[in-house]
């Protein structure tokens, strides 16, 4: 029997989540959740039922798994919901607004022993997968430093939704968040942060860019620098071809160095000495060749498979915890001026 997911939430990625269901042969869509007339148009679309909220859904039939696409805002409170029903849930990040809501999320998951996701879907592409396997297979040998960009411009009609000009929105929550979780995932857990950030075109209340140091528990340390404000090339979003409605440049937007070796994301290209290591000696290059595949398909074949095996999941709630935690110490770091511990 296929597993039979409902999608809580029809806005833009709602229906991405809605599209990879319908379109995954052990999967089934079992509704969209959503108050808002669109969201009955896009179920009528796929052919599902359409619902107005949790408990009509579970009062028309209880889902195998539920994907949580709502508004962040909501996410606890539904997310809330799939706990108390028992359903395994994939939460999209953030996972809460705040730690604190979000702590309260995954213990209540981690008691009711209820699978719990959060929706950091790039660590499925297959382009992390393979640079965690050469990172963990020991070729850069010991990693002592990372850098990563989000460089690139949103258009002035991307403001004219008024959350995104406030406290709560900018950059480092709604972008940066995914390339946190990314680099933990890569190079291990994040221990402190330094920041600074500014609002000087725009001028709205939440930065548009910002200036990050990171050091890591292995002893690694990290540069991150992100703008939405200026016209660059060098972001996740332009440079890994995820989102066809992002123009594909071929450009690197993570450099990750050890002492034997470096790699560029998302190209795969690896860097080594053939003998001694020594900047008078010729480095060898390779690109890593991987199959091409889409993270948020692959998310929900794991996704079928947390449900009917009980899989550990890839990101799990306390997971997405820990990357909203990494983001809070960025914030405090950038209104204080301090180094500020991740707790």
């Amino acid at each position: 029997m296929p597993v039979r997911i409902a999608v809580l939430g029809a806005g833009l990625i709602g229906k991405r989540h809605a599209e990879h269901v319908a379109a995954e042969p052990r999967a089934r869509l079992a509704a969209i959740v959503d108050p808002a007339p669109a969201g009955k148009d896009i179920a009528a679309a796929f052919g599902a039922p359409w619902h107005r909220s949790f408990a009509e859904l579970l009062a028309a039939g209880r889902p195998d798994g539920v994907i949580i696409a709502t508004p962040n805002r909501l996410h606890v409170e539904n997310g809330l919901e799939a706990v108390a029903a028992g359903i395994p849930a994939i939460v999209e990040k953030p996972i809460a607004d705040d730690t604190t809501d979000a702590a309260r999320l995954v213990d209540a998951a981690e008691r009711a022993r209820v699978l719990l996701l959060v929706g950091h879907h790039r660590r499925y592409n297959p382009l992390i997968v393979r640079a965690k396997e050469i990172i963990d297979g020991g070729r850069l040998g010991r990693v002592l430093t990372a850098h990563g960009q989000f460089w690139l411009m949103k258009p002035d009609e991307y403001f004219d939704v008024a959350w995104r000009r406030e406290q709560g929105a900018g950059p480092v929550l709604v972008n940066l968040i995914h390339d946190i979780d990314l680099f933990r995932y890569l190079c291990g857990e994040i221990v402190s942060v330094q920041a600074q950030d500014s609002n000087t075109v725009r001028g709205h209340p939440v930065e548009e860019t910002a200036v990050i140091l990171l050091r890591f528990a292995s002893g690694a340390l990290g540069t991150f620098s992100v703008s939405d404000a200026v016209v660059a090339p060098w972001s996740w979003e332009l440079t890994a071809g995820e989102n066809p409605v992002y123009p594909q440049q071929d450009q690197f937007c993570y450099q990750i160095g050890g002492t034997h070796g470096s790699l560029a994301l998302p190209q795969l290209d690896l860097w080594t000495y053939a003998g001694a290591r020594s900047w008078w000696e010729k480095l060898q290059h390779e690109r890593v060749p991987i199959a091409p595949e889409d993270p948020l398909k692959l998310q929900i074949r794991h996704f079928c498979d947390v449900i009917e095996h009980g899989a550990a999941p890839l990101v799990s709630g306390r997971d997405g915890l820990n990357t909203l935690k990494v983001i809070e110490a960025i914030k405090a770091a950038s209104r204080t001026g301090t180094r500020v511990t991740v707790d």
